[in-house]
């Protein structure tokens, strides 16, 4: 096989746009912790009942919707401990 003449240049890729989820922002905002676990409750009660060969996958979904649910509480409390923080520092000016 010949050495090519010419070198090509792999064109370079485009920059990936930044992922917006404004919905999801929003209900993270506002959402206090009784929300978030009734947010998550309808579905664990649904993926509780599956039966047959869905219940494996209904499990792993379980798992994976624990550690969401634990990722926003832990989310909530470092707002609420961000917003203390701040109308603190407020007061002491």
């Amino acid at each position: 096989m010949p050495p090519p003449s010419k070198q090509q240049t792999a064109p370079e890729p485009e920059p990936l746009p930044t992922p917006s989820y404004p919905a999801i922002e929003g209900f993270i905002e506002r959402a206090s912790s009784e929300e978030i676990q009734s947010f998550f409750s309808p579905i664990k009660e649904e993926l509780g009942a599956l039966k047959g060969p869905k219940a494996e996958q209904g499990k792993k979904v379980q798992a994976a919707l624990a550690s969401a649910e634990e990722l926003l509480g832990l989310l909530l409390e470092t707002r609420e401990r961000l917003v203390a923080e701040s109308q603190g520092s407020k007061g002491r000016r």
